[in-house]
């Protein structure tokens, strides 16, 4: 006779207590088009690029936007956030007008740093995006000191600097891995680990760095995470190619940084179906490679599980699906029809006054008498931010 095997109740409650299982159908829909957002920019700003309308630097996003909108939805909207110069994908995903972040990259004006970053400097300050920043790993330094202010507004001043009660809060610094070698990365840590800071390093782990396979330059490539040990922090490695299992396993550690004031490192793993910049001729990998992570493409993968009806989503819809063909066919028409509006605002935007902007906004609190030809100034707020 047979025995009969009890439920696994905790299993199952572990099961149905996922973060994402939380979250209303619209959130999903809304990261589905986020990413489809980033893909649709990267591939008109590739085009501009090319017509010359584009100048400078250029770091694509595209095959990575799970990453950027999975890690942003597990913060609350004043953490902020800090990049490296691959930066437009966390811009859109933290709200920045796709104007605002066209402009910018055509070094007009209207451009959120008003023309004078480009592609690497993108900052919102109102969506608490401290910037891009083109040299490697400085920005894990600026990510520590965000963090740190944030704790010690709560923890000793009892009150935000900017009106009002301190919280806790939750600092994220994103990195390629060719950043892993910097040393302000290992001095950022150690203060992080000595006075507990609630910062998360992300390594947006997508293989390369540069041209470079990261087991060519980087110890211990197979396990970063005793790099956080090393620093006496958590460690974790998780998949960024799935933004539900992506955020499943990002939120619960985001909420632990801010309950206990700790810091994390996270190895996600991605990865980025372009060069590391637009003159990059990828010799360094092959087609099959490229091709076998395209076969695993995030957005599609996210579309395929929202229009599926065996989901338990689509189960608890009474087995209609979470987004019909229908819908994500008018969603990708709108995504459209806002990068190419985008597109049209930055080209007929002005470009910046030189003569006035090049003493705008570049110091905060000027020397007497600094430049012997003009005064700094503060310019003018940009509308769009």
């Amino acid at each position: 006779m047979a025995t009969a095997t009890a439920p696994d109740h905790a299993s199952a409650s572990k099961a149905a207590k996922r973060p994402a299982d939380q979250l209303p159908d619209a959130t999903l829909i809304g990261w589905l088009k986020d990413m489809l957002l980033i893909r649709e920019f990267e591939n008109r700003t590739a085009q501009a690029y090319q017509q010359a309308k584009i100048g400078g630097f250029c770091h694509l996003y595209t095959g990575q936007e799970a990453l950027a909108v999975g890690t942003i939805a597990a913060l609350n909207h004043d953490d902020p956030i800090v990049t490296a110069y691959r930066d437009h994908g966390h811009a859109l995903a933290r709200g920045m007008s796709p104007e605002a972040c066209m402009a910018e990259m055509f070094g007009k004006s209207t451009g959120c740093a008003k023309g004078k970053g480009g592609s690497m400097h993108m900052f919102d300050r109102p969506n608490w995006l401290f910037g891009g920043h083109g040299i490697v790993s400085a920005q894990n330094a600026l990510g520590t000191g965000l963090a740190f202010a944030a704790r010690y507004e709560w923890e000793v001043l009892g009150q935000s600097v900017e009106g009002g009660e301190a919280k806790k809060k939750v600092a994220l610094t994103y990195m390629g891995d060719g950043a892993l070698n910097q040393g302000v990365l290992h001095e950022s840590m150690n203060l992080a680990g000595l006075w507990s800071i609630p910062v998360i390093y992300i390594v947006e782990n997508n293989g390369y760095s540069m041209g470079t396979a990261i087991e060519r330059g980087t110890t211990m490539a197979s396990d970063l995470r005793k790099k956080a040990e090393a620093y006496g922090m958590r460690g974790e490695i998780i998949d960024g190619l799935d933004i539900v299992d992506l955020y499943n396993q990002f939120k619960p550690l985001v909420d632990w940084c801010r309950q206990e004031q700790r810091p994390a490192f996270v190895d996600l793993k991605t990865y980025r179906y372009l060069g590391h910049s637009m003159s990059d001729p990828q010799k360094y990998r092959t087609k099959e490679e490229v091709d076998q992570y395209k076969a695993k493409d995030s957005i599609d993968r996210l579309a395929s599980q929202l229009m599926d009806t065996s989901t338990d989503r689509a189960k608890a819809n009474g087995g209609r699906p979470v987004l019909t063909e229908q819908a994500f066919m008018d969603i990708q028409s709108q995504v459209k029809a806002a990068v190419q509006r985008s597109l049209e605002f930055a080209e007929n935007s002005p470009a910046p006054d030189v003569a006035s902007e090049l003493y705008s906004d570049v110091y905060l609190n000027p020397m007497k008498n600094l430049s012997p030809i003009a005064d700094y100034t503060i310019g003018a707020k940009n509308p769009l931010l």
